[in-house]
């Protein structure tokens, strides 16, 4: 089964005219993704990827029904993209961007208070890899053939890790039923805690691999939450054990910066949750089979 998309979710590509939007949006629909246009102001009526162009979220929205879209908009206009997809009805927002300033992530996350819960909009990324459920749906720019369908939950700050992990897993034949990549900035839109609850709701989800890095508090308050919650197993890789305090390592959000924020703190505080860890990034697929094995889930 797969979380948060599926394989008839309608998707809008906003920024679809673009070089980057055009080439992820035809790598998509190539995989099987029901792509259903694209949102580029100025250009409303034009065919793209034999698919509409709309001038505005809300007209596509109206047009298509489409509940979930994907963002390959420049850093300085992101923040307004994503409000209108929140104000046209969007479920589902995977923002791909990368250099969106904080304060307009904070402004969006702000803005979105306004919507009761059922009807608030879930924003995954920015900075992402976005989401796949294998052999259903791509909302994202990941190589898709690396994924195996099957019953392992990914979610993943790093893209390149997420995409280490599910080839370990597919050489093992273990596939994954969704992997989340949620962007590697300090704020982002959703956190490992939303993706592992969603995770624990699902049934066909046996178990969680957990990739996060040094920076932040997520991937502790994760296991926090998985130690009294989660009734499946977590497997977590931490990266960033030999980084230096103070200094960013590659996402803007992995810097150490508070007790706990290390990779080696992160470690053992995740393994007080009775999350199993990965000791480094060649054997997560490993870890994963070790652990089915010991809890008869294989």
């Amino acid at each position: 089964m797969s979380i948060i998309i599926h394989k008839n979710t309608k998707i809008l590509v906003q920024g679809f005219t673009g070089k980057i939007g055009s080439f992820h949006a035809e790598e998509m629909i190539k995989y099987g993704s029901n792509v259903v246009g694209g949102v580029t102001p100025g250009k409303g009526g034009m065919s793209h990827l034999n698919l509409p162009v709309f001038n505005t979220v809300k007209e596509a929205v109206d047009q298509t029904g489409a509940s979930t879209s994907i963002l390959f908009v420049p850093p300085a206009f992101a923040a307004d993209s994503a409000m209108e997809a929140a104000d046209a009805g969007i479920k589902t927002c995977v923002a791909i961007t990368d250099g969106i300033p904080s304060h307009d992530m904070v402004k969006i996350k702000r803005y979105m208070r306004r919507y009761p819960k059922d009807k608030k909009m879930g924003l995954v990324g920015p900075n992402c890899a976005g989401i796949i459920s294998p052999g259903k749906s791509m909302l994202g720019i990941m190589p898709g053939h690396i994924y195996k369908e099957g019953k392992i939950g990914i979610v993943s700050r790093s893209g390149t890790l997420g995409y280490e992990a599910a080839q370990q897993l597919k050489d093992l034949e273990i596939g994954v039923s969704t992997s989340v990549g949620i962007g590697g900035d300090p704020i982002n839109g959703s956190s490992f805690r939303d993706i592992i609850e969603k995770f624990e709701n699902d049934d066909e989800t046996i178990a969680v691999l957990m990739i996060g890095e040094i920076g932040g508090p997520q991937e502790v308050e994760a296991g926090q939450f998985a130690k009294e919650n989660m009734s499946k197993p977590v497997i977590a890789y931490i990266a960033g054990l030999t980084a230096p305090k103070g200094r960013v390592m590659g996402h803007a959000g992995a810097i150490v910066s508070a007790y706990g924020e290390s990779a080696i703190e992160k470690v053992e505080l995740l393994k007080e949750c009775g999350v199993t860890i990965s000791k480094n990034p060649s054997v997560m697929g490993e870890t994963v089979k070790k652990v089915l094995v010991e809890n008869k889930l294989n």
